[in-house]
């Protein structure tokens, strides 16, 4: 577990560390990345996320699927399944709140949630990820308890991370949910 917290302190601290420019520059990069590969683009209904602490910043993305007319999902932590995720419908218009761990999400209501067999796919925020498809948290394990349930059966779980959150090798702990793709500004991983 030291080293897992070695990891995420490290890349977490060189992901701050990219500006404003840098991260603007590559939220727009991943937006080509998604508009040029065709399942990702032609998608009914995806979660995304909103950027903290330094992720890939998908607002751009979310603004692109919006013109393409997709139904644009984010996620909201579930008030009576501790350690689990809802995917409430998200609009500009979306009343929002900061949650217990200080991220911004959606205003809990049941008419927006949107069951994840109707998501298409789950892009997910990460720290870390190897050349394996291997892909380490911020260590609360929301995302390993929401892809655990979604090996083909749900939607298509799709990492996002800056290219400099790439390392060698994760070490690899029983509850971690492999990702089987992941886009970077100017990578597209594919595995299994």
């Amino acid at each position: 577990m030291t080293e897992r917290h070695q990891i995420r302190q490290a890349i977490r601290h060189t992901r701050r560390q990219l500006t404003q420019a840098e991260q603007t520059s590559a939220a727009h990069q991943l937006v080509q990345q998604v508009a040029n590969t065709q399942h990702l683009a032609q998608a009914k209904a995806v979660a995304l996320y909103l950027a903290n602490d330094g992720e890939l910043d998908p607002l751009p993305l979310i603004n692109w699927y919006w013109a393409q007319g997709c139904q644009v999902c984010l996620p909201v932590l579930h008030p009576f399944c501790p350690g689990h995720l809802l995917f409430l419908r998200f609009q500009p218009d979306t009343p929002m709140q900061v949650n217990i761990l200080g991220i911004l999400e959606p205003k809990l209501d049941i008419r927006l949630i949107v069951p994840k067999p109707q998501l298409d796919i789950i892009y997910t925020p990460l720290v870390a990820f190897d050349a394996q498809g291997n892909r380490l948290g911020m260590g609360g394990g929301f995302y390993d308890r929401t892809l655990s349930h979604t090996a083909n059966l749900g939607p298509q779980p799709v990492g996002l991370a800056h290219d400099c959150q790439q390392v060698t090798a994760l070490p690899i702990a029983s509850w971690d949910v492999p990702l089987p793709e992941l886009l970077t500004p100017t990578q597209h991983f594919r595995w299994r």
